[in-house]
């Protein structure tokens, strides 16, 4: 059974969020990282928050999670609701550079996992050359079906073999979700679901000016760029989300208190 967390949380929906601002969560993985804490991270937007209420699996995939963190704006402003006023963003592509930033300095060594095998020899010469001194454990490009149990076993030998103290996932959502959920107890190390981080970072996909992401709109970035394959998704994650956290709000803002308030935690301001 997972253990209480350690940290200030709010309850947004059926998720808890960790009331952690970007620094406080660097500071928390590069300490369980070094303490060689086996433990999985979610990083959750609106639409986390919306398929976990949609599926069994990744809803306990995000209860389980030793960390979930507020990606999309909406949950940071629902954060701040609930009196958390210091909240803000923790994204992937920017916990993931700043991690890959200060690996040398703490000495740890990180590994990457998904993606395809050229956006991965980008990646890896990027953080090389952004870096200098980073240790790359290893990195692999998974087949875009459900691996095989002898595959399986194979590919989390080798990312434990390689030493590897933090493990960067992506898989996209929810798919990356629930393979950490799935490979809690066989991987050893600090796997971070990054979403499209790799891409970002390499610069396949092109990310939104500071400006957006701060609005929360995000989301119409990406959907102007391509909305073939993202309207459906906006059409209906968007108002289930808002319907969801306003049916909740109320309930969830008092359990946010009580839960923080008698873990001796409190509301920090």
């Amino acid at each position: 059974m997972k253990q209480p967390p350690q940290y200030r949380v709010g309850r947004i929906a059926d998720a808890e969020i960790a009331a952690l601002t970007f620094q406080e969560t660097v500071h928390t993985l590069e300490q369980w990282a070094v303490g060689r804490k086996n433990s999985y991270v979610c990083i959750c937007n609106t639409h986390s928050i919306v398929t976990a209420g949609n599926q069994s699996e990744f809803h306990e995939a995000l209860t389980h999670a030793d960390l979930c963190t507020p990606d999309g704006m909406p949950l940071v402003w629902a954060l701040k609701l609930y009196g958390f006023e210091r909240q803000d963003r923790v994204d992937g592509p920017s916990l993931m550079l700043k991690l890959c930033e200060r690996a040398p300095q703490m000495e740890v060594s990180v590994y990457f996992y998904g993606s395809t095998p050229d956006t991965l020899d980008s990646l890896q010469e990027r953080m090389k050359q952004d870096y200098p001194g980073i240790r790359i454990a290893g990195s692999f490009s998974p087949p875009f079906r459900e691996l095989q149990p002898d595959e399986e076993e194979r590919v989390i030998h080798e990312i434990n073999a390689s030493g590897a103290h933090i493990i960067f996932v992506s898989l996209g959502c929810p798919k990356q979700e629930i393979w950490m959920y799935r490979n809690k107890d066989r991987v050893r190390g600090v796997m971070i679901g990054v979403g499209a981080a790799f891409d970002y970072i390499t610069g396949k996909v092109r990310r939104p000016p500071l400006m957006i992401q701060r609005l929360g709109l995000e989301w119409l970035y990406r959907l102007i760029c391509e909305p073939k394959r993202l309207w459906k998704r906006y059409a209906y994650n968007n108002p289930v989300y808002i319907y969801r956290f306003l049916k909740s709000y109320r309930q969830n803002k008092q359990l946010t208190l009580y839960h923080n308030q008698h873990s001796g935690r409190g509301i920090e301001k």
